[in-house]
């Protein structure tokens, strides 16, 4: 079993920066891939950032590319999603999830609330 405790979320305006941190304890020891995941208000759970345990493959999703970036540090067995140039329709509660691979998650954290007022 991996708990996984999400934080770093927040009230703030658009343009500005959050950082979320995941920070994973329990069976740490095996290699999972980690995403980020966001549900907004009235819509489904979307991808935001997934990243491989070595961290040397990363993924995306359009909505927010060029903006968020995602990083781990496996010997704190923490992963870090940083958010630039928020927008309102990021506005979201974001998830922290690890699996074995960037398309298989098995464990998910409670979650964090992030605003971005306009």
């Amino acid at each position: 079993q991996v708990q996984l405790v999400e934080s770093g979320g927040g009230l703030v305006q658009a343009g500005g920066s959050l950082r979320l941190s995941c920070a994973a304890s329990g069976r740490t020891s095996s290699s999972y891939a980690m995403g980020w995941f966001r549900r907004a208000p009235g819509k489904e759970r979307e991808s935001v950032a997934a990243i491989t345990w070595s961290g040397l493959v990363t993924r995306y999703s359009d909505s927010v590319k060029g903006r968020f970036t995602i990083s781990r540090d496996n010997a704190k067995n923490t992963v870090y999603l940083q958010m630039n140039s928020l927008k309102p329709e990021d506005t979201a509660v974001y998830y922290c999830a690890a699996g074995p691979t960037l398309y298989n998650w098995q464990y998910w954290g409670q979650g964090t609330q992030v605003t971005v007022s306009s």
